[in-house]
């Protein structure tokens, strides 16, 4: 496997020349995105086999420069010939740029690979972890013509992932979850605004409430304002859809998510009943593998250790109150996980385009 960074790309003289080479043509829509960003680096770091990585963003970001590897490559805008001979177009702008663009990709032979949630309604769509498929033993079994794949929400991936290790080591009666939602969750807008609420608060001047209309910036809440496009309420239904997608049959939390006044990386709070009590050092080692992490003595999981960290870091302590209650208290990077998601899911689906399909 030939890393993108060490590929001579002037030499490609013709698509004829890479037949049979196994290397893909990819492209990243919403590639100026926190999340574009990341799936771009998640490809360099796992020498994802590609001759050649289109970077596509609206106009604003037109012209930029961005790293590929060792290469700058520059962004360009979203039209219908930039998807002609590519393999996989991942999706990783806003839902409305995903639901107009989508189909042009598809009808031109790109498996699509959406992290916007725009698509989970469409035709043939399926909501896929390879980390559950992992834990569960059950792979996809590859398709010649693979509907849209839905990159799993991290938090369900996460939860998901506890879940199914814990009940596979104990009886639990019952799982109660508080989810803390970083700012990066709404991309580069929704980071921006916390940034300058804090510096209008701190200078007492009127808050920025585009994106969230409500001040988040030193407050804890648990619903945007009426003004917002998003809401919190929304973002739990979706988790628990992916949850329950990912791992049927697991127990159902019961999940409250709040929005937090952290620029990035979720933080929660998992509370486990067992049926009988459980010594904390045996329940860490059985939800402890690849993808979950338990920290040791001081070093408790939280936004700054779990970023850049494609893991999630968990502790574990007993309820103070009930002999039968555990909690946990973990932190993931949400970019890196819903990237490495999206990067591993297309590498799954390789399967399906055996000769790299140049087309």
């Amino acid at each position: 496997m030939t890393p993108v960074s060490k590929l001579d790309l002037k030499s490609v003289t013709a698509p004829a020349d890479l037949r049979g080479a196994n290397l893909y043509r990819i492209a990243i829509v919403g590639a100026a995105s926190l999340l574009g960003k990341e799936i771009a680096e998640v490809l360099r770091d796992r020498n994802f086999p590609s001759v050649d990585i289109r970077l596509l963003d609206d106009d604003q970001s037109l012209g930029q420069l961005e790293a590929v590897g060792d290469e700058m490559t520059f962004i360009q805008s979203i039209r219908p010939e930039q998807f002609e001979h590519v393999d996989f177009t991942f999706f990783a702008s806003d839902p409305r740029a995903t639901r107009a663009k989508w189909e042009i990709a598809r009808d031109l032979g790109n498996t699509i690979i959406d992290s916007t949630g725009a698509l989970e309604e469409a035709p043939g769509a399926s909501i896929r972890s390879p980390w559950i498929e992992r834990q569960t033993g059950q792979p996809v079994v590859p398709q010649l013509q693979p509907g849209p794949v839905m990159v799993a929400h991290p938090a369900a991936t996460a939860l998901a992932l506890l879940a199914l290790r814990a009940e596979k080591f104990a009886k639990v009666e019952r799982m109660i979850v508080n989810m803390f939602e970083p700012a990066s969750e709404y991309g580069q807008k929704g980071m921006d605004e916390l940034h300058e609420q804090t510096i209008n608060l701190l200078a007492f001047q009127t808050l920025p409430k585009n994106v969230f209309d409500v001040q988040v910036a030193f407050n804890m809440v648990v619903r945007h304002g009426a003004g917002s496009r998003h809401s919190l309420d929304k973002v739990s239904e979706r988790i628990l859809k992916h949850y329950r997608q990912l791992a049927p049959g697991a127990l159902e939390p019961s999940l409250l998510t709040v929005q937090a006044p952290v620029f990035h990386g979720y933080a929660f709070s998992v509370y486990f009943e067992t049926n009988q009590p459980v010594a904390i050092k045996e329940f860490s080692e059985a939800l402890a593998g690849e993808h979950v992490v338990i920290t040791k003595g001081d070093e408790t999981p939280n936004n700054v250790s779990a970023a850049g960290q494609g893991d999630i870091l968990v502790t574990l302590s007993s309820d103070v109150g009930r002999k039968n209650g555990i909690w946990l208290w973990a932190a993931l990077d949400n970019l890196r996980v819903s990237a490495l998601t999206a990067v591993e899911c297309a590498e799954t689906l390789t399967a399906s385009r055996p000769l790299g399909q140049i087309q």
